[in-house]
């Protein structure tokens, strides 16, 4: 019995072991698709070797489209249209896609396989989209899983961006991955200093790329990141701005400030910054120097788990239950947010509950 058993088993496996051999030799050559020839807006033509996603193609080939996420089909961003050899939408896709976008052959280039010829649209100003040779120059730690990373630009030696934007940060191949990646860091630099880009950046567990910078990243190393990119930025009214974010969510709104102060901006200006610990407070000195040196703006740091020292300084609470209480004339406000999408929709929530108009309301979420 025990011998049936065991021969059995050992069938059982050598039938398996032998498709798993199948399975890896048809892989080998049904995605074998060979070069592809990708003709983007009918005036430039690429020759390259099939198999792999459209972004990071494209990529290679120093044509950089926009993706906060890195190609992991969260954040929507890498939409280019692809006119002919595309294959089905995918459910990846789906929901990123409004119905005129469909209809127009609009496609995240991160779920599009280069398995044939293809035929694409890319908007004309991405072509500006440059990469940029770095060196790190400072390391920061601003708490215990936030560091403030500062570059220096080397070639080009200068940067044009719009406050708010973000680059992207290419991390090499590493002991923990085995490809080059891309993560969309928002710039947290004055804009005053054209040759320095810095970031703010909170270490996920586990990730590529913050791994590297926190654990393998040092002065005087050499990076590349390509960009500037994004829409999200200060208007051009005089209304009232109240401002939201918490963490690493800072970066794109520090920019801001340094452009208002640079710009002598005189706006109403509010910035509700939350956290759970006092220890999880950070840039409080440079907030200060802001509030002296702008007109009309206030930090309002919140703290949703105060401990047993004097917090009496801080707003007890979410930062949501802060803005309830402080923000007073939010019909005729604007507000700029960056944060984990969480944040970003129970902000929302209550602005609208406050009287704040929808189309009034900017947002930078993370994926």
């Amino acid at each position: 019995m025990i011998l049936a058993i065991l021969t059995a088993v050992m069938v059982v496996s050598l039938i398996a072991a032998a498709l798993a051999g199948v399975l890896v030799v048809s892989e080998h050559y049904l995605n074998d698709y060979g070069r592809c020839r990708i003709t983007i807006n009918d005036e430039r033509e690429l020759e390259v070797e099939g198999g792999r996603d459209l972004l990071s193609l494209l990529t290679s080939e120093k044509i950089f489209i926009p993706s906060a996420c890195g190609g992991r089909s969260t954040c929507g961003l890498c939409k280019l249209k692809v006119l002919e050899g595309a294959g089905p939408l995918l459910p990846t896709e789906e929901p990123f896609l409004d119905e005129d976008e469909r209809k127009s052959n609009v496609r995240l280039s991160c779920q599009v396989k280069v398995r044939q010829d293809l035929k694409i649209e890319i908007p004309k100003e991405l072509f500006a989209i440059r990469e940029y040779t770095c060196k790190c120059a400072e390391i920061t730690d601003l708490t215990n899983d936030i560091k403030q990373f500062r570059f220096e630009l080397v070639e080009p030696q200068t940067m044009d961006y719009v406050p708010g934007q973000y680059i992207q940060l290419r991390t090499p191949v590493y002991e923990k991955s085995s490809e080059e990646v891309y993560r969309a860091y928002s710039i947290a630099s004055d804009p005053a200093q054209k040759n320095i880009i810095d970031l703010i950046i909170r270490l996920v567990p586990g990730g590529i790329c913050t791994t590297y910078c926190f654990e393998y990243l040092k002065v005087g190393d050499e990076v590349k990141m390509n960009g500037p990119y994004g829409e999200f930025r200060l208007s051009e009214t005089d209304a009232p701005m109240v401002f939201i974010a918490g963490g690493s969510g800072m970066a794109p709104i520090k920019c801001m400030l340094h452009h208002m102060k640079n710009t002598q901006n005189k706006r109403k200006a509010v910035y509700y910054f939350g956290a759970n610990h006092p220890r999880q407070l950070f840039h409080l000195d440079l907030m200060k120097e802001l509030e002296k040196n702008l007109p009309d703006f206030k930090f309002v740091p919140v703290l949703s788990e105060p401990d047993n020292g004097d917090n009496s300084k801080y707003e007890k609470g979410l930062v949501t239950d802060a803005v309830r209480k402080g923000l007073k004339n939010a019909s005729k406000s604007e507000a700029y947010l960056c944060g984990s999408p969480g944040m970003i929709e129970a902000s929302i929530k209550v602005l609208r509950e406050l009287g704040m108009d929808e189309k009034n309301i900017f947002y930078d979420k993370f994926e």
